[in-house]
């Protein structure tokens, strides 16, 4: 080989990549509390763990990430002036059928959608994200039935 600790390439050098197997040995859980946190900073970690991207073995299109769970999603924080502003549009397909309701009263209704929705904006978007996202899980309050999976409490 040539160009010894130049930074060239060698001619045995090669790039392994982890299997799925393997990948999927090293799955852990993870637990946030959205108590009182803010809603950006939530889905950002919530996102980087999911895509894989804390791991030293990330590959982007691998599923590399780990399990995150989302307690107290009632109780998050949004800045500024968020919660008068900020609105959902959707259209149903029909003529007219422009739709949009404030995130005030999605919060009210169902706070785990706003949080959902933060982190699959974060994600990638191609094939894996809506599997990165099954790995997701948003609850209203502190209880979750994720017990046996063991999750590691997540300091933000």
């Amino acid at each position: 080989s040539f160009g010894q600790g130049t930074g060239e390439v060698t001619e045995n050098m090669s790039t392994r990549f982890m299997t799925a197997a393997e990948a999927a040995a090293l799955d852990k859980w993870y637990v946030i509390d959205a108590n009182d946190q803010v809603l950006g900073r939530v889905a950002t970690k919530a996102a980087t763990i999911l895509s894989g991207k804390h791991r030293t073995h990330y590959a982007p299109f691998l599923m590399t990430g780990d399990h995150v769970v989302i307690i107290n999603a009632d109780k998050i924080r949004l800045t500024g002036q968020k919660r008068e502003t900020k609105v959902y549009r959707w259209h149903t397909l029909y003529p007219g059928g422009l739709r949009e309701s404030k995130i005030s009263t999605v919060l009210e209704k169902k706070p785990e959608k706003v949080i959902r929705e933060a982190v699959l904006g974060m994600l990638a978007k191609n094939k894996l994200r809506k599997r990165l996202v099954q790995r997701l899980k948003v609850y209203r309050a502190d209880q979750h039935p994720h017990a046996a999976q063991r999750p590691e409490p997540l300091a933000l």
